[in-house]
């Protein structure tokens, strides 16, 4: 069947009332915060994100004669590329592993040609892709994420901070339908959550994908992470450690497992229902289903050692604007991040007199 998957253009993308006074708020306000952080650990950390479950290497092979839709960009052509994994907790601070929150898996393919997005890093042999086990982005526009940052700086000092953030996702929960076509259970929030190596990531914002625009999202495919997903995580292993249980988790698996997952992409078939200019909207796969891209396989490994722990923490960065023009995030809430990740990323390494490092190779990743 003749789908007619929306083309890419400049006219996608609208520039929102008092986008430019917005962002420069967000940036000012996060800044502060980011201070505050660091003045709390005397180690500057990553404004999002910022606990590290573990570091891995892998191999992104993509596949062989995809359909001209999917045969755009950096997916043009069957290729098998190292890459960097990097599994993380959401918040910007380091909590507890009890505390429920978003999960991330971010992605740094290597040895990718061609001019990037951004002019300071153009001739960079890197992707990344920055996925989390959420469709959507709850604060999904500027106005709502400078909101929300507002409330960050606001209770940054108080347990009311966490009930701020559970407060935003029970919101967005009531939106988004999990992968079982059941409506989110609001208590959920609040408790461990369910395996994070089973988990499902997303893009949650829309990307531009060569000639059409897309949502990224991978997915387990071994059978042994494919047996994870959905499946909450071992009491014995949270009473043993429950503020870093996570860690340990993926530490374990690795010890002695491979594991395979599927990269797919969801084409925009229709810009009103599956808009740009919002990211708490979910695109629904009835409308458009997500299409197999690329295979990542990550082998037996030490995924925590203090080697790459201070690699992944201190030395690499993340930002999904680091990508071919071809990939670039989409949408007033990107526009903002892209000032967020700069700021963010440009303090953590002036304050912990660490070099921001695009690896060239995959040995530059410590054993």
């Amino acid at each position: 069947m003749d789908v007619n998957y929306v083309k890419y253009s400049d006219d996608v993308e609208v520039k929102q009332p008092n986008e430019d006074e917005d962002s420069k708020a967000v940036v000012e306000s996060m800044s502060r915060v980011n201070k505050i952080m660091f003045e709390r650990y005397r180690h500057a950390i990553r404004d999002a994100h910022a606990k590290n479950h573990g570091i891995l290497r892998g191999e992104l092979e993509i596949y062989d004669n995809l359909p001209e839709h999917l045969a755009q960009g950096l997916f043009s052509n069957a290729k098998t590329y190292p890459v960097i994994i990097r599994f993380s907790s959401a918040p910007g601070m380091i909590e507890t592993d009890k505390k429920s929150t978003q999960r991330g898996m971010a992605i740094k393919i290597i040895g990718v040609e061609g001019e990037k997005f951004l002019p300071e890093e153009k001739d960079a042999l890197t992707q990344d892709l920055l996925l989390v086990n959420y469709p959507i982005i709850p604060t999904g526009t500027i106005k709502d994420y400078l909101d929300q940052q507002k409330k960050i700086e606001e209770y940054i000092d108080t347990p009311e901070l966490f009930q701020s953030f559970q407060q935003t996702m029970l919101v967005a929960g009531r939106k988004v339908k999990n992968l079982l076509g059941k409506e989110s259970d609001p208590n959920d929030f609040g408790k461990p959550g369910s395996h994070l190596l089973g988990d499902r990531y997303f893009s949650m914002a829309a990307v531009r994908y060569g000639d059409y625009i897309a949502k990224i999202s991978i997915a387990p495919k071994s059978d042994n992470v494919a047996a994870l997903h959905g499946k909450k995580m071992d009491e014995e292993k949270i009473k043993d450690d429950p503020d870093n249980f996570l860690t340990n988790i993926v530490k374990e698996f690795f010890a002695t497992q491979t594991a395979i997952y599927e990269l797919s992409a969801q084409l925009c078939t229709d810009i009103e229902k599956m808009p740009v200019e919002d990211g708490s909207v979910q695109w629904m796969e009835e409308d458009s289903p997500y299409q197999p891209i690329a295979k990542l396989t990550i082998l037996s490994q030490d995924s925590y050692s203090p080697q790459r722990r201070v690699f992944a923490d201190d030395v690499l960065s993340f930002n999904p604007f680091h990508c071919l023009p071809e990939h670039r995030p989409l949408g007033n809430i990107m526009r903002v991040r892209r000032l967020v990740y700069e700021a963010s990323s440009s303090y953590r390494h002036r304050m912990n007199a660490q070099p921001r490092i695009e690896p060239t190779h995959i040995e530059q990743l410590p054993d």
